[in-house]
């Protein structure tokens, strides 16, 4: 039964923190990706990035 909830606790947490994510190619989204090493950006971001803050 502790293990049961710790599943469920370990999915409401990942929940709250998807859900406080900006949606990608908003204003907070590019000013968030910004802060971060371009270095370290994915593939995905830095074709958001070119997309939906670059060519606005």
């Amino acid at each position: 039964m502790k293990n049961l909830f710790k599943i469920i606790e370990g999915l409401f947490v990942a929940l709250l923190l998807t859900a406080c994510a900006p949606e990608v190619g908003s204003d907070d989204w590019c000013a968030d990706l910004k802060k971060n090493p371009q270095g370290d950006w994915t593939v995905d971001e830095v074709t958001g990035y070119a997309k939906h803050c670059l060519l606005k």
